[in-house]
């Protein structure tokens, strides 16, 4: 649809077996027998002015900008600010009488749904089992009817994502899905279809989508949490109103663009770069090494710091840089502990905290980012911003082609 958007905002989308025979004045749409059917048009989100670069260099330098916007817009279509609490209607799911979530996605969504398993584990009590798409028909995971299947896709068109859906709906699940093309494939062959209001995403290196996500899953995570009785009306309220506060701190973020790009020169010149985090930030450290070998093609690797011991640490040394994502949380001392080990052997430690722990964190390092203070919940969000800016201005001094880098497609439909 975003190809065709110079040139039609009217689109017909078949359905698998479809054929169609073109006139110059009508379309004739058949079925896999041969039967000739109806399809609806519809009208498509993608406009042409909605794919210009504008005042940017990069569709992904834009896309990082719009984040405070279209996460406002997230928030917003899936809880009402004014009430402290979930939209109504706007979770058409049974959080109640669900005994556990499967979730499969793949690469930067995949992320976002680890990070969603620890919201709905720890808000709604609720146990998530998230696989790799590609993986998750391979292990034959034991399906209930009474388990809730959801899965996250950009495109919605995902090949292994759209398999593990259909392979959902042979078992009888519940299938809901978190996309942001709401005509896409896995959008309507979903039971549930739960938008991401991030408007087309071109750069292939997703930014605006992946925060995104986060906005649906933690507002999902508190509408399942007050289905399930495992927060009071108090502590919905309380957890919509850290939510709100997310616009505002990703734009305040978003101001530490200079001091990251000034990193970043130094950035360019390594090879190799780890980055660790406990919690939710875990998944950020996988995220961030993603995003920095998508687009730069350096070498990076995420891990949780609590396995620092168990392998990584003997990649340290004084040429390695080790991006620790920290904000004053539970997990913050024992993550303290992880950079000494690091800084006694030399290693370079780029931190990105909030005040309290960068004035907490005694040990000398190369650069200190130092966000917005954010509770637990918006705190993934608002992290994501450093992690996507420090990858774009390397590979900005590096010379890829940063919405287009070599080898990867925007949406991944084979298997």
């Amino acid at each position: 649809a975003i190809a065709l958007s110079p040139f039609t905002d009217s689109i017909t989308y078949l359905e698998d077996g479809d054929w169609a025979v073109l006139h110059r004045d009508r379309v004739e749409i058949f079925d896999e027998a041969g039967n000739p059917v109806m399809r609806a048009m519809q009208k498509s989100v993608g406009t042409a002015f909605l794919v210009d670069k504008g005042n940017h260099r990069h569709f992904m330098e834009k896309e990082i900008h719009e984040q405070p916007e279209v996460i406002s817009h997230t928030l917003a279509h899936y809880l009402d600010f004014s009430a402290g609490a979930a939209r109504e209607g706007s979770v058409p799911l049974d959080f109640w009488h669900a005994d556990r979530i499967a979730m499969a996605a793949c690469g930067t969504a995949f992320y976002a749904g680890l990070v969603g398993k620890y919201w709905f584990e720890r808000i709604a009590r609720l146990p998530v089992d998230i696989d790799i798409a590609s993986e998750f028909r391979s292990r034959d995971m034991p399906l209930s009817r009474k388990s809730l299947a959801m899965f996250v896709s950009q495109s919605g068109e995902t090949a292994d994502t759209l398999a593990s859906l259909r392979h959902c709906r042979e078992a009888g699940l519940t299938v809901a899905s978190i996309v942001n093309v709401r005509q896409s494939t896995i959008a309507r062959e979903s039971d549930v279809a739960l938008p991401t209001l991030a408007g087309p995403e071109i750069g292939v290196a997703s930014t605006k989508a992946f925060t995104c996500q986060l906005a649906a899953l933690a507002s999902l995570a508190v509408a399942a949490g007050k289905a399930r009785g495992t927060i009071s009306t108090d502590e919905e309220k309380r957890l919509v109103r850290e939510l709100a506060e997310a616009p505002r701190l990703a734009s305040q973020a978003l101001r530490l663009g200079g001091q990251i790009e000034g990193l970043a020169r130094e950035l360019a010149q390594v090879r190799h770069v780890l980055y660790l985090g406990r919690g939710t930030s875990y998944p950020l450290a996988l995220e961030g090494a993603l995003k920095l070998k998508e687009i730069s093609y350096i070498h990076a690797e995420g891990y949780a710091a609590g396995e620092l011991k168990h392998g990584p640490i003997a990649l340290i040394d004084e040429t390695m840089p080790v991006i620790v994502i920290a904000p004053h949380d539970r997990f913050f001392e024992k993550t303290v502990s992880n950079m000494q080990e690091v800084a006694a052997r030399g290693g370079r430690i780029i931190l990105i905290t909030d005040t309290k722990g960068a004035k907490g964190a005694s040990v000398r390092t190369m650069e200190t980012i130092v966000l917005p203070d954010a509770s637990e919940l918006v705190a993934p969000i608002l992290y994501a911003l450093p992690v996507q800016l420090l990858a774009y201005h390397t590979a900005v001094f590096m010379g890829t082609d940063v919405d287009q880098p070599r080898n990867l497609a925007k949406s991944v439909t084979v298997e």
